[in-house]
């Protein structure tokens, strides 16, 4: 059997499988046709939000599509979004479960990708009570504050030297000292780059992966998955245990 056969029969069983999980009896929003197996997909384009801005003029606030085999319903109206965030917020609650949660959060272990429960609101209060509360925040004013004066210090030794400063990058290593302190118990001795984990897991999870649309695909996305493993790998572990 040919390569492009197979490629014709999966195509095929995934066009059946999307009929089969299509919803018959739930009143969806008035929404764009979709075609088979891709859905509305095509119909992003490179500026997605101007394309659904357009969309919603024509279908009006709330629409639905189908991302892949993804239903999806877009909300485009400030009042519609209060609907939805403040109204009804604990029913929209959960974030949607995307391949990169598995790699960057433990499994969506973590409190910004699990789905609201129980478990979410144990950890969300393990949170506010042992991390962010008053004491946990004055126990580690003295840290910030020697970051900040050698921030100052770092800034007056520049000026005096007549050095252009990016100020941006600055603050930037201001924010990672301090999160290094707090997390780790230590100074960074540049054997761990907190700043360039945390700018790659934001471009993992917010970049597209067809695999979240197309479950199917899942399996062959290897660059992304590469890149998720990457992300989080042991080097976090072997600093902690510095």
């Amino acid at each position: 059997m040919t390569a492009s056969a197979i490629a014709i029969i999966l195509i095929f069983l995934t066009f059946l499988w999307s009929l089969i999980q299509r919803p018959r009896h739930r009143k969806l929003p008035p929404g764009p046709w979709a075609l088979p197996v891709i859905g509305n997909l095509h119909m992003l384009g490179n500026l997605p939000h101007r394309s659904l801005r357009d969309l919603a003029k024509k279908y009006g606030p709330i629409m639905s599509m189908r991302l892949g085999t993804k239903t999806t319903i877009v909300v485009s109206s400030p009042e519609a979004a209060e609907l939805f965030l403040k109204t009804h917020d604990t029913i929209f609650a959960s974030r949607p479960k995307v391949q990169s949660s598995d790699y960057l959060s433990y499994g969506t272990k973590g409190m910004g990708f699990s789905e609201y429960g129980p478990y979410w609101r144990h950890i969300r209060k393990l949170c506010t009570l042992q991390l962010l509360c008053q004491s946990k925040i004055e126990a580690f004013a003295p840290l910030r504050r020697e970051e900040v004066g050698l921030l100052v210090e770092s800034l007056r030794k520049a000026a005096a030297e007549g050095q252009v400063v990016d100020l941006s990058e600055k603050v930037g290593e201001l924010i990672e000292g301090i999160t290094y302190r707090m997390v780790l118990g230590s100074k960074n001795d540049d054997t761990f780059d907190v700043k360039g984990i945390i700018e790659e897991i934001m471009l993992l999870t917010g970049a597209v992966n067809i695999g979240d649309y197309l479950p199917f695909l899942s399996p062959f996305v290897f660059r992304y998955v590469v890149d998720c493993r990457n992300a989080h790998s042991p080097s976090i572990y072997l600093s902690a245990n510095q």
